[in-house]
């Protein structure tokens, strides 16, 4: 089957498209940006990338026409606390519209579960996102998942900081509220299975593994799952925006996505269909099993992909193109390099940087940057790394972005996404003759601007000359 599969560097999409491909499926992946899609060469070479922005007009003959299936992954909550909702609705309607002249037959939508009168706005618009495409010339099957659990989902990561974080907790009512989470693994086996599935067409489903827990059991059993134990107290005085602060200081979560996520935690999000599981023959991981699993691929360092990739953890929602050209003209900069004796071990640990490696010289420094950062409403250094020794463009590299990783030309570059008063690049190099370039690139915005390079200039001698020799092992 030919597929077209939306939201393709997403956190689902990355995850499906490996098993599509095993199945022999023919992959269209629509992006909006094809220097994000994180994916191998070999990877790279057996699909077809196409750049379509959904929220723009849909532009004519931009899909091929023999599109079978396709799968929509399209979520904006992250991206806005207030018009989230209308930028989903815009996504359907304009999909709706690019696949009209195509030859398609079924479109898989993941949507949230929507069995509550009383729903939140992220619901909400998942349900309006589902009317929306049953307007579609499509037979149409969505699956209604909950609380997704696996390495790199938002909700773990929540969870895991709060937990290894909190030994003790004070939290708001809502950490009473049910849910029924349900692994990743078994969210794409749904996914894969539906797929040509006659019997699926035109029906929403709810998925959801075995057990109903409410937030605060979640903690509790994610606690146990880890060998240590945590205390929970509840309180009812904190409001949604103190419950979206306190989410926003404690995890990785940016305020926008914890907002949006707090709104959501006051519904109970519990299945009340099991037709599919029956259908598919599919037994769904218990919690503690998912905890268990997603904790497998982080100690194996297999974790596919993340939500902290994604642009909408950090502070630019844009095309990463506009920034890759480092300009040459009213910046300033600090420039080092060294001679190397071992080229091949100097760029693995330039590939290694950030995260739990930290970067190689004052670590402590580094640390109260970012922490200064998430004070002043940046994304701070708790993003880490998806993966200890990998890189791809696009990802998320602590409080910096990857613009380019080409290990062949042994070029990595950084674009700051801290809080600055103006853009900041960060570029290691090694040229043909064995020569270790570090440039780190300030582009001031106005007098604060430049006010802010010269008060660090001292900091910088002392950080970027140890990183350089340290990154050298000089």
């Amino acid at each position: 089957m030919k597929i077209l599969l939306t939201g393709a560097n997403g956190y689902i999409g990355m995850r499906i498209l490996p098993l599509l491909l095993e199945m022999g499926h023919s992959v269209i992946c629509a992006v909006r940006d094809e220097t994000r899609l994180s994916v191998d060469k070999e990877t790279r070479s057996q699909i077809e990338v196409i750049e379509i922005d959904f929220l723009e007009e849909p532009i004519a003959n931009k899909l091929p026409r023999d599109i079978d299936a396709a799968y929509f992954l399209i979520h904006s909550m992250s991206t806005s606390t207030h018009d989230f909702d209308e930028m989903e609705a815009t996504t359907a309607r304009n999909f709706n519209a690019y696949v009209a002249d195509t030859t398609i037959q079924q479109v898989i939508y993941l949507s949230g579960i929507v069995n509550d009168e009383n729903l939140s706005k992220h619901l909400k618009s998942r349900k309006n996102v589902e009317d929306i495409l049953y307007k579609g010339n499509f037979k149409l099957t969505v699956l209604r998942a909950g609380i997704i659990v696996g390495s790199g989902s938002s909700s773990f990561e929540i969870i895991r900081d709060l937990c290894e974080k909190l030994p003790f907790m004070i939290t708001p009512k809502w950490v009473l509220t049910k849910t029924q989470p349900i692994a990743i693994r078994d969210v794409i086996t749904f996914l894969t299975k539906v797929l040509g599935d006659e019997r699926t067409y035109n029906d929403s489903f709810d998925i959801a593994g075995p057990n109903v827990l409410t937030y605060k059991e979640m903690l509790h059993q994610y606690a146990k799952a880890r060998g240590f134990k945590n205390w929970i107290l509840t309180v009812p005085i904190m409001t949604p925006k103190l419950s979206s602060y306190w989410l926003y200081f404690v995890t990785s979560t940016s305020y926008k996505l914890a907002l949006n996520l707090v709104d959501s935690m006051k519904i109970e999000v519990i299945a009340k269909d099991t037709r599919l599981q029956e259908l598919l023959h599919i037994e769904p991981h218990t919690y503690k099993e998912a905890i268990d699993m997603a904790f497998k691929k982080i100690e194996q360092n297999l974790v596919i992909s993340s939500w902290k990739d994604s642009l909408i953890s950090g502070r630019f929602n844009e095309n990463l193109e506009k920034h890759i050209q480092v300009p040459k003209y009213g910046v300033l900069k600090d420039s080092k390099q060294l001679k190397i004796n071992n080229p091949d071990e100097v760029l693995e640990r330039i590939w290694s940087i950030g995260g739990e490696t930290g970067w190689y010289y004052g670590n402590w420094l580094w640390k109260i940057r970012g922490f200064l950062d998430k004070l002043s409403g940046g994304v701070g250094l708790r993003r880490g790394r998806t993966n200890p020794d990998r890189i791809f463009a696009g990802d998320a590299l602590d409080f910096w972005r990857v613009l380019l990783a080409d290990k062949k030309a042994k070029r990595l570059l950084l674009f700051a996404e801290m809080k600055l008063p103006g853009e900041a690049w960060l570029e290691f190099k090694i040229d043909e003759n064995n020569i270790l370039h570090q440039t780190a690139t300030f582009r001031p915005r106005g007098l604060s601007g430049r006010l802010y390079w010269y008060s660090i200039v001292p900091l910088h001698y002392f950080i970027f000359g140890g990183m350089i020799k340290n990154i050298a092992n000089q």
